[in-house]
């Protein structure tokens, strides 16, 4: 059905959410702002084939934009711009006004309006909040907004019960403030038994029947004379995202659940009906007097003093890597950072150790790492787990410091940094503990922690070191101490036995108080019942061990000058 066959000739608007897969408020608990750039941005992708399918309908839209996207991204905002649709604001950062107050959210507006006008060359004339619809609670927002010069808002999502007592604010209509007023725009809903449904797109459109809202949509195009108001993101139009496995079940459900059905959905609305921006529809010239100066470049990192080559010291890190596709763009983009913020001090060369993936991990990462300096590939022919990816490349390491690190960063390697200075003179391995008292653990599982700490407790009756956590991958090892040590067990439980056959030794071990965090992108491939009784019964080993006695002292090995340097002090948690 063609739009001239299927709905008259009047005109709708269209809204258009511009942020990546990883912005979403519904993952603001599981990702901090500060993680933004380890994600692989999918967003100028989705971007261009937003534009091209709104050019391949000839509509035009309102592009609601975070300023910190027009930051990092100015290119792409000249390009939308270049296409002839409209950038209002979303907020510099993707935030609820519910965690803001008055003040802050008005330094919100300002910082992000200033960021958006720099890139877009536009008058910014409108606003949406980024996360959580504004309720009848919210609407002070519309005075400071009316006060800051927006001609309008499109903030309201009359859900359910509210608004119940204004029925009026579910369409568009001019809010008062003092001598100021704007126009607010709220999304569409419909009444069905005094309960308001929207069929405004997004979400709706993924969960609702799509019979019910095409109905409900052509319905009000016959006969409501407010103009229906539609939005969508673009990351909807990309079903092949990565997906945030960490995120509840009912996160996943409304992210995640028939995403595949968007593009031709709304492909089939944008042929049906015409649609206009919100600017285009009020009258509004969003024209600025000139176009913008440069954007100033940003630096990335602290600049710290350079250091002489002679006291740069090399460090292997090992990342021990096992059906990872997902996760290794992450990764590249976290050590790229590493990197850049510890090359005056420390030369980092990086081992890669294959654990016999089945899947395109060793492909993608000759493709992510091939052209970085210092990097190896190593490849397991059969799986035999982290502890002997670990130890593999402990005996293939030619440093006598080296780190190990988990490739799905629950760990920030950012801390090496601090612990390499924690490998001082007759100390063998230095182990994140995020169970120490100054250490933190976000968004784990409350059974997993339970599970961990009361290992811990087992741990501390049977070896000599009482630590907090005994079974923690990101560690800074003396190679020379540990690479004699055998253990029976090559999987996660390795990294329990080596710690335990170390302190067993004689070896020192010092604990580095740091950040667990929850697995963000693709599964943990721990077997946790397994686990568990392995656990038990290395316990049992290393306790008949103890009574024995009779094992070898270790024999250290020098570090170089450089490396006996005093420790950073761990970062203060917040």
């Amino acid at each position: 059905m063609t739009r001239q066959e299927g709905a008259g000739h009047r005109s709708h608007l269209l809204t258009i959410a511009l942020e990546d897969y990883y912005h979403l408020g519904a993952f603001n608990r599981l990702i901090q702002r500060g993680e933004w750039y380890r994600f692989e941005s999918r967003l100028a992708t989705n971007t261009h084939r937003t534009l091209e399918l709104l050019d391949a309908c000839g509509q035009r839209a309102t592009f609601f934009v975070l300023g910190w996207v027009a930051d990092m991204m100015p290119e792409l905002l000249a390009e939308i711009v270049s296409r002839g649709h409209e950038i209002a604001s979303k907020g510099y950062y993707h935030r609820s006004i519910h965690g803001m107050s008055p003040g802050e959210f008005a330094e919100d507006l300002l910082r992000a309006r200033e960021a958006l006008q720099r890139a877009s060359g536009q008058a910014i004339l409108g606003y949406r909040v980024a996360d959580q619809w504004f309720t009848a609670k919210d609407l002070w927002a519309l005075d400071i907004l009316a006060q800051q010069g927006y001609a309008y808002d499109s903030s309201i999502g009359p859900i359910g019960r509210q608004f119940a007592g204004e029925p009026w604010r579910r369409f568009a209509h001019i809010h008062s403030a003092g001598t100021r007023t704007l126009w607010e725009i709220p999304i569409s809903a419909v009444e069905w038994r005094g309960w308001m449904i929207p069929i405004a797109g997004g979400n709706w459109f993924r969960q609702l029947p799509p019979w019910l809202v095409r109905r409900a949509v052509a319905e009000w195009d016959r006969g409501c004379p407010a103009p229906y108001v539609m939005y969508f993101h673009v990351w909807e139009l990309d079903p092949e995202q990565p997906k945030i496995s960490a995120a509840s079940w009912l996160q996943r459900v409304r992210t995640y659940r028939n995403l595949e059905r968007m593009p031709a959905l709304l492909r089939d609305y944008l042929s049906t009906y015409r649609f206009t921006s919100i600017a285009g529809h009020l009258g509004l010239d969003t024209a600025l007097g000139s176009r913008p100066a440069p954007l100033p470049q940003t630096a990335t990192a602290t600049a710290r003093p350079s250091s002489s080559p002679s006291e740069v010291l090399p460090v292997t890190v090992i990342v021990p890597c096992f059906n990872e596709t997902l996760v290794l763009p992450y990764l590249a983009n976290t050590l790229r950072s590493v990197v850049a913020e510890t090359a005056d001090r420390y030369r980092l060369e990086f081992l890669f150790v294959d654990d016999c993936s089945s899947d395109d991990t060793w492909a993608s990462l000759h493709q992510l790492f091939g052209e970085w300096a210092g990097c190896r590939f190593l490849r397991h022919e059969t799986n035999q787990g982290v502890a002997g990816a670990i130890a593999t490349g402990l005996a293939a390491a030619d440093t006598e410091i080296v780190a190990s690190i988990d490739c799905d960063c629950t760990y920030d390697p950012h801390r090496l940094q601090e612990m390499i200075p924690l490998l001082a003179p007759g100390v063998d391995l230095v182990t994140a503990s995020p169970y120490h008292a100054l250490g933190l653990v976000r968004n784990v599982p409350g059974w997993r922690l339970l599970l961990s700490r009361t290992l811990s407790r087992l741990y501390r009756l049977v070896l000599h070191h009482k630590l907090a956590t005994y079974t923690s991958c990101f560690r800074v090892y003396r190679r020379g101490s540990v690479v004699p040590i055998t253990v029976q067990n090559t999987r996660f439980l390795g990294i329990a036995e080596l710690l335990g056959r170390l302190d067993l030794a004689g070896g020192r071990i010092v604990e580095y108080p740091a950040e667990l965090q929850v697995r963000v992108l693709g599964q943990s491939k721990m077997k946790v019942m397994g686990t568990i009784a392995g656990h038990l019964g290395l316990l049992l080993r290393l306790f008949a061990r103890r009574v024995r006695g009779g094992v070898p002292p270790l024999q250290r090995t020098p570090l170089p000058p450089a490396a006996r340097v005093p420790p950073t002090p761990p970062p203060a948690h917040v």
